[in-house]
């Protein structure tokens, strides 16, 4: 594996242990042997890093997110956070869909609070209310607060699974592709709103992205994986551009389309999908 800058490369081992992947394998059973999605991946993540991992379509992208999440066991090696083992879903590791899973029949507001109310229940309802009300202020629902799904664009649907969750206050926060069905404008919009939630909060982040202008936009690194089966990481990038920053400085650095092109090769050359 080979972590790539412009022009240097340097090691994961520069990355502090906050959130370690280790070895990671996962497979299933088939009556023809097993299928082997993922194949020893390993990753070192630091705290308050912004980690984005793009590949094709069944490059087990997913699958590793919901290792980090706990919704999938690995069928060897292990995710650890703050050098606690990952075994099972917990409130440290908050995941926000491209399908915003909202209930469809509970309000903004109320699909925040269960939230809130299932990992605090300890707190008072005003505490846990202003807690709601706080996070869907920080996303601009204040006005739409009590409307339901179906009231709501899909950007502001996303708005509010992205409240839901940093309501919480998770120790990682995971992305899976939470803005591939919205048009480029609120998609763009939302971009630079998770940004800056992003900078306030420092909440480590790990985001699948088809999108490599997106990626480049938000990420510290990118974790490019190989083609499924037995998908691996074959290079992680990292991004140079400081913080804060500006959409259209960042396309106007001769840097950023190096980079890009050097995305575009691994994924449509190196590793093109058989047609």
């Amino acid at each position: 594996m080979q972590t790539l800058t412009s022009p240097k490369t340097t090691s994961q081992t520069h990355h502090d242990s906050f959130l370690v992947i280790d070895n990671v394998t996962k497979s299933y059973p088939t009556p023809n042997g097993s299928y082997v999605v993922l194949d020893g991946i390993d990753l070192t993540v630091s705290e308050g890093e912004f980690i984005c991992v793009i590949g094709h379509s069944g490059c087990g992208k997913t699958t590793l997110l919901d290792t980090v999440s706990g919704f999938r066991k690995p069928t060897s090696g292990e995710v650890r956070v703050q050098g606690q083992r990952v075994t099972r879903p917990g409130p440290d590791r908050m995941v926000v869909f491209q399908n915003y899973a909202l209930l469809p029949w509970k309000t903004a507001f109320e699909n925040v609070y269960i939230a809130v109310n299932a990992v605090y229940p300890q707190k008072s309802r005003k505490e846990k209310t202003e807690i709601v009300r706080e996070h869907l202020a920080m996303v601009g629902l204040e006005e739409a607060m009590h409307k339901k799904p179906g009231q709501l664009s899909g950007g502001m649907k996303q708005r509010v699974s992205i409240a839901r969750a940093l309501s919480i206050y998770p120790q990682v926060l995971i992305l899976d592709e939470p803005f591939g069905a919205l048009d480029a404008i609120t998609k763009e919009e939302l971009q630079e709103e998770l940004l800056q939630i992003w900078s306030k909060h420092r909440v480590t982040v790990m985001m699948i992205t088809h999108d490599i202008d997106e990626a480049l936009f938000l990420a510290n690194r990118i974790v490019m994986m190989t083609n499924g089966p037995h998908a691996k990481i074959g290079e992680i990038m990292e991004i140079p551009f400081p913080r804060p920053r500006n959409r259209t400085q960042i396309m106007e650095d001769p840097q950023y389309y190096t980079l890009r092109n050097h995305a575009l090769d691994f994924l449509f050359s190196r590793y093109a999908l058989a047609h």
